[in-house]
């Protein structure tokens, strides 16, 4: 397993996220696409979050990414939307007429996790661990 290691922590956790342009308009062709591409890559890099797979589409992204504990899903996209979006008006003032309210990404985003161990395989796990005992679900181990 690709585990990933941090001071007292080991952690494998993953995200498929998903995310669209502002009506989505069908702007992330060519140099802007590329450019999407790298500012993801960057904000990625800069707050230790691995890029596993990923693929700009015309008019949203997805990525599949193994993020760190510390760092929420929320604040992940927050950081990857902001930081590209201000950098795609800088660099390519002909979305400021498309865009004329400076908001280049639709609000929110689809998140869902990734895992190689299933409900059915934790449920199995926890009732083999300890003695069988359905009057307690969640107890201390004796």
């Amino acid at each position: 397993m690709d585990y990933r290691y941090g001071s007292h922590t080991v952690y494998k956790i993953e995200y498929h996220l998903v995310w669209v342009t502002k009506y989505r308009y069908r702007v992330l062709i060519g140099d802007v696409g590329q450019r999407v591409r790298e500012l993801v890559r960057q904000t990625c890099e800069a707050f230790e979050i691995r890029i596993i797979k990923g693929v700009v589409s015309k008019d949203h992204v997805h990525i599949l990414v193994s993020a760190p504990p510390e760092i929420s899903v929320s604040d992940m996209m927050r950081h990857i939307k902001g930081r590209s979006s201000s950098k795609l008006f800088e660099e390519f003032p002909e979305l400021k007429k498309r865009y004329w309210g400076r908001h280049f990404w639709a609000r929110g985003y689809f998140c869902v996790t990734v895992g190689e161990m299933t409900e059915a395989m934790i449920q199995e796990y926890l009732a083999h661990h300890f003695e069988p005992d359905p009057a307690r679900d969640f107890r201390v181990e004796s």
